[in-house]
């Protein structure tokens, strides 16, 4: 079993409470794949503004991922086929997490595989190791044939992996939802029946992009993940669907770009969000819509933050 996880007092308006340990000063987190492990993100961003860190991807074995090209832009956001390349659990443990453990803010490790084993690996070997306070369940990239994305679309097999992996660590679970599915309420409900902690979503929606002059695919894997400002209505609208279905909380995310998006999925649900595309263009996003509603929270006529999330007046 993991080692315990400080809990400390959090002075701020905007701090919430995942549950297990998850306390956080901002409900701002940084999603995962978009910033690496921060290492470079911290020079150009003061990391302790916002309420976490989810790491890129992390497997048993070193992945180098799907060949380029494996990222374009597309309308209002960009479409990648990455295919979880990272440094594998070795060398994340030896060469990344004693920076990971320096920061000033929680670190949620997202963790992908290809069998339910492989998770287990993971979570077994860095439940011995400081500094983690959470892990986030990949179980929804559309971008690995064969993989993950097997586990995210099926209740059973996402009852599976989260019952198996709840007997292993006392950490916080959440669990990585996909909006390439019927029913992503359902597949919420399993995680949850299974002793999840929480649910982030959603992942990015699959998508293509292809140049007519050419006639080939942008990408070399011809279809990718489509993130960016361009699914934000999709994922106002699933993050509103599972709040309504599930008890634990709503990580949300997709397409946020500002302190008003972050509202928005405050509104609908979330307790907390992820930014994640918009970390390219602007790499202080997550700080200034961190202190933004911090500000907003602290007004004298302000709403409680635990009273606004979920208010959506329908």
């Amino acid at each position: 079993m993991s080692l315990p996880t400080t809990t400390t007092t959090i002075n701020s308006p905007a701090a919430v409470s995942l549950g297990r340990g998850l306390d956080l000063r901002s409900p701002v987190m940084l999603a995962s794949g978009t910033v690496s492990y921060g290492e470079e993100l911290s020079q150009l961003c003061d990391l302790s503004k916002i309420g976490g860190l989810v790491t890129k991807a992390i497997s048993p074995e070193p992945r180098t991922g799907n060949p380029p090209q494996r990222i374009a832009e597309t309308s209002c956001g960009m479409i990648n086929a990455i295919g979880l390349a990272n440094v594998g659990l070795d060398k994340f443990v030896s060469d990344k997490v004693s920076f990971l453990q320096r920061l000033d803010t929680r670190v949620i490790v997202n963790i992908a595989g290809r069998s339910i084993d492989d998770y287990c690996q993971v979570v077994e070997r860095l439940d011995t190791v400081e500094g983690i306070a959470a892990y986030e369940l990949n179980l929804s990239c559309p971008n690995v044939k064969g993989e993950c994305m097997i586990m995210g679309v099926s209740p059973d097999a996402t009852r599976e992996i989260v019952s198996t992996l709840r007997k292993l660590t006392d950490r916080h679970l959440m669990v990585k939802l996909t909006p390439n599915v019927t029913s992503i309420s359902t597949i919420a409900l399993a995680a949850e029946q299974a002793g999840a902690d929480s649910v982030s979503l959603i992942n990015t929606v699959v998508g293509m992009a292809v140049d007519y002059r050419m006639r080939k695919p942008l990408l070399k894997n011809v279809t990718g993940g489509l993130s960016g400002p361009a699914i934000k209505p999709i994922a106002l609208a699933k993050v509103w669907e599972v709040s309504r279905a599930v008890k634990i909380p709503v990580v949300g995310m997709g397409g946020i770009a500002s302190f008003s998006d972050a509202m928005e999925f405050l509104l609908v649900g979330a307790s907390a969000i992820q930014i994640g595309t918009m970390n390219f263009v602007y790499p202080d996003i997550s700080e200034k819509i961190a202190v933004a509603i911090d500000e907003f929270f602290s007004a004298p006529d302000a709403p409680k933050f635990s009273e606004y999330v979920g208010s959506l007046i329908v």
